[in-house]
This record gives structure tokens, sequence and C-alpha cells, in this order.
């Protein structure tokens, strides 16, 4: 079974969440998994006795995105709903954004390096992007087929879940909503040329990732 991430987005809008926490506590760990603390990340889920230990390399599934259900944004100067061209340049530049900085932080001096095949020593990523809300779209000047999105105040969840790669085994997952607070928190033209604060939100998450292999692993943080 899988939690789709149209219900995430869901369950996590708003008021909801802290209205029904029982409820998303339930849904999280339908499958065994009990809650556990994780610094940086709003709540996170682990089977018992699960170790990360035995994987030295990884493999990462598609980013998925999902704007926020109230998000209907209107072309600069008008009232022009935006393309959905414009909307799937957001979706699939934020898409790329994200794995290329969990790439990033993972390989870094060649730690865990990316594949594609499963294999004992392998841990599987799933990398779901919730409730993309994003601020102001604006067309760039001079390229009308491009926009400027200032998110500012704008917003994304993070859901990833674990497995074995081998045995499709969960291990863990974690959900955590960051609010873009910079005035340009990203940029976006035809794909993300200035990625700011987005860049930044998705590195921390990026980074919490690779510290939980390392502690696994029985390294210290920058080692």
């Amino acid at each position: 079974m899988r939690i789709p991430c149209v219900l995430l987005a869901a369950m996590l809008s708003g008021p909801a969440l802290a209205a029904s926490q029982a409820e998303f506590d339930k849904a999280m760990s339908y499958d065994g998994l009990q809650p556990v603390r994780v610094k940086g990340i709003s709540l996170a889920y682990k089977r018992p006795d699960a170790t990360l230990a035995g994987y030295q390399r990884v493999m990462i599934e598609p980013v998925e995105v999902r704007f926020h259900k109230s998000w209907n944004p209107t072309q600069s100067g008008s009232r022009l709903p935006l393309s959905a061209a414009a909307r799937e340049d957001i979706r699939t530049g934020l898409a790329k954004l994200v794995r290329e900085q969990f790439e990033k932080a993972l390989t870094a001096q060649g730690r865990y390096p990316v594949v594609a095949a499963a294999a004992p020593d392998v841990l599987k990523l799933r990398i779901n992007i919730a409730n993309l809300y994003v601020n102001a779209p604006e067309a760039a000047s001079g390229a009308s087929p491009s926009y400027n999105f200032s998110m500012s105040a704008g917003e994304m969840t993070l859901f990833l879940e674990l497995f074995d790669s081998e045995t499709g085994q969960i291990l863990a997952r974690a959900v955590d909503r960051q609010e873009g607070r910079s005035p340009n928190i990203a940029r976006m033209a035809g794909g993300v040329t200035n990625i700011a604060a987005a860049e930044g939100i998705a590195a921390e998450w990026a980074r919490i990732m690779r510290d939980a292999l390392d502690r696994a692993h029985g390294m210290s943080k920058g080692k």
C-alpha cells in the first residue's frame, strides 16, 4: 500500500492537520511505523529496529510535485489564469531542483552514490512535494513564454519515504512543511534560474537525509 500524495496534501491543509493530528499519525503509521523525533523535521515515523547501516548507495524515484489546492495564479497585469505550460514549468523545475539537491548532498565526497538498480546495499528514496504554493507569477521581460515567480511567503511540504530497494519494505517516512520568506525564493523561466530560498529548503532536507545515513554508519558530521 502507498499513501497517495494527493491524500497527504489534503491532510496537510492548514488547520486540518492540527484538528486531526491523531488521524494523521494513524495514517502515517498504518504499516507498522512508529513516531520518532528527527531534528529539523516536523513529523517522522520509523519501522521498529530498522537501521540504515547496511545501505551504501541510494536510488531516487522521480520526484512528484503537487500544487496547493487553493493555488490559482493569474498572469502578471491581467486576470488571465496562468497557462498549463507555465504551471508545468514550475512543477518540473522544482522536481529537478529537489532531486539535484539530494544527489548533491548524498554523493558529496563519494559517500553515497546514486544508482538506478536495486541491490542489498541500495536504499530507495521516494520524494514527494505537496501543497506547493508560489506567489506572484510575473512574465519575464523580453521573453513572453517565460515567467519569474516570487515565492515570498510561499510554501511546500516534503513527504519522504525510505525503502529497502530489493524487498520494497518501508523503513521510514517523514513530513516537513517549509515556508519561503525570501522576496525571491525562486525564479523560473522555463526552468529554475534563480533558486534562492527554494534551493536552500531542498538542500536542508537533503542534509538531514545525509546526516541520518552518516549517523547509521558511525560517522560524525563533516567527516
